[in-house]
Parts: C-alpha cells; sequence; structure tokens
C-alpha cells in the first residue's frame, strides 16, 4: 500500500501561481511513477502531469504544458505541481497517483494508488 496526501491548493485569482505538493508513505517511493490529475464538479478525472520513477521523463494534458511543472524529491518522498499563470478553468479537486508502471498512462482507471485531493478554486 502506498498513501498519498496532497496538500497546497487553496484560492486565487487568475494570473496567480499556487504549488501543490504530495507526501507519500508506505512502499518505496521511487518504485512508482507518480502523476496528477483533476476532477471538476460533474466531469471526468482529468489526466494533468505524470513523472517517472527516477524523474527523467515527464508529459503534460495539453492544456498545461508550459503552465504547470511536475517534480519529485526521492529523498523527501514527494512529488510537487508548480502551477503558473492559473486560469478559472483550472478550478477542480487535483489528486496525486502512483503508478507501479514506469510507463504512466493519462487514465485514470490504470492508476494505482489515490490520494483524497486538494481542492484548488481560481477566480476571474
Amino acid at each position: 500500500q502506498v498513501q498519498l496526501v496532497e496538500s497546497g491548493g487553496g484560492l486565487v485569482q487568475a494570473g496567480d501561481s499556487l504549488r501543490l505538493s504530495c507526501a507519500a508513505s508506505g512502499r518505496t517511493f521511487n518504485n512508482y511513477a507518480m502523476g496528477w490529475f483533476r476532477q471538476a464538479p460533474g466531469k471526468e478525472r482529468e489526466f494533468v502531469a505524470a513523472i517517472s520513477r527516477i524523474g527523467g521523463k515527464t508529459n503534460y494534458a495539453d492544456s498545461v504544458k508550459g503552465r504547470f511543472t511536475i517534480s519529485r524529491d526521492n529523498a523527501e518522498n514527494t512529488v510537487d505541481l508548480q502551477m503558473n499563470s492559473l486560469e478559472p478553468e483550472d478550478t477542480a479537486v487535483y489528486l496525486c497517483a502512483a503508478d507501479s508502471t514506469n510507463e504512466p498512462k493519462r487514465v485514470a482507471a490504470f492508476w494505482d494508488y489515490w490520494g483524497q485531493g486538494t481542492q484548488v478554486t481560481v477566480s476571474s
């Protein structure tokens, strides 16, 4: 089992920045690719970003590319999501996820472990 706890959400204005963090405990952190998804009310869970086990490979949803950056610290067992130039459309609950393969998919069903999420609200 891997336990994931997100933090850093909040209410910001359009154009602001926010940094989310996810702390992992349980099994060996660097055995897992890590990712962030988001879910807005009435919508499906949406892929945001993912990072490979050692951090050498990242990928992003087109909607956040160039604005968001995912990073991980395997010594601290954390994965962060730096979000810049936030837009009202980024409003959602953001969830951290872990994938035991090193080829993380953009489909939520393939991920193994999930955090509870942290709310991000961007006002216009």
